[in-house]
């Protein structure tokens, strides 16, 4: 296996969301037309601009990253590129129980033609759940994994999502928190073990939340198992309320491997919404996901600093 990993430091600004843009945001449904493209095209402007104001403000460039579709954001993926900026682009399909490629069988085309700094798949994945089901995954992804360790040019991202099955949900009285808190932990650890051990390997695992130190360093010792030692985590905010997501990156930080962040709708979200409702200036809501964005960036730092001491 050749070596891979990313660690350094990566905050990432994530806003490649499709779905729920179309139908959360905007509230539409079925195929969009030009003008409804657009609108969605704009409105991740505002939040592109938002970052590059966290950037004029202090945020380092080098440590600082966007994630962002090519459906709505080819044209900022373009130019993120072309300023230097760290970009990550999604090659999956939106919205889909199972993993595929966005793209099918040119997802290698579509990377070549950004080539991100990240190549990012989201996927859902228990080891609990259909066995044939995450074979079929396994080995897509291993596809994905193979192409970026040879002629890709990008590193590869993994968002590795756990939901719990009913069974799972059953054994803690169908309380969620309890399955977040007492279930997933294990249940990712399990399902970073069996993808790496059918070929995908990730330079970087995206992290839903995890509320005690000791599961975060579970994540951590096997992300960099057998070899893996530059493997990178990052905390992801998961669309929680900001006090949840300070909580996650605060206990995160506090733990070596882990490099940083992705926290999307809890910069984004509100202020876009005052924005496309039209109570809130574009300008004003620009100025609140930068500063938000830099809040998160100064709190992992700062609990990063403060474990270290």
């Amino acid at each position: 296996m050749a070596p891979r990993g990313y660690n350094r430091p990566l905050y990432i600004l994530p806003f490649d969301h499709r779905g729920s843009f179309e139908t959360g945001m905007f509230g539409w449904h079925g195929a969009l037309d030009q003008d409804q493209t657009a609108k969605i095209a704009a409105a991740k402007r505002v939040i592109y601009d938002g970052f590059r104001a966290a950037l004029a403000g202090g945020l380092p460039k080098e440590h600082a990253g966007l994630l962002v579709d090519e459906q709505f954001g080819a044209s900022i993926l373009t130019d993120a590129s072309a300023e230097g900026y760290i970009t990550a682009c999604p090659a999956e399909k939106s919205g889909q129980e199972e993993f595929d490629f966005e793209y099918g069988e040119d997802f290698a085309a579509h990377i070549e033609k950004f080539h991100p700094t990240f190549s990012k798949v989201l996927v859902r994945y228990n080891p609990g759940a259909d066995a044939a089901l995450n074979l079929e995954q396994a080995a897509r992804l291993k596809r994905l994994s193979d192409y970026l360790a040879g002629a890709g040019r990008s590193h590869f991202m993994f968002e590795l999502l756990v939901p719990a099955e009913k069974s799972q949900l059953a054994q803690v009285g169908g309380d969620k928190s309890r399955y977040d808190l007492e279930l997933r932990p294990g249940l990712m650890v399990e399902a970073i073990s069996e993808l790496q051990d059918a070929g995908v390997e990730p330079d970087v695992w995206k992290i839903e939340g995890l509320d005690r130190r000791e599961d975060c360093e579970k994540i951590v010792a096997v992300a960099r198992r057998d070899g893996r030692g530059n493997v990178g985590c990052i905390i992801l905010g998961r669309g929680e309320n900001d006090a949840k997501v300070r909580e996650w990156l605060s206990t995160a930080a506090a733990v070596e491997g882990f490099i940083g962040f992705a926290v999307g709708r809890t910069d984004f979200w509100d202020p876009l919404v005052a924005w496309r409702d039209g109570k809130e200036s574009r300008e004003q809501a620009v100025d609140q996901i930068a500063a938000r964005y830099r809040e998160f960036t100064e709190l992992f730092e700062s609990a990063k600093a403060a474990a270290a001491s």
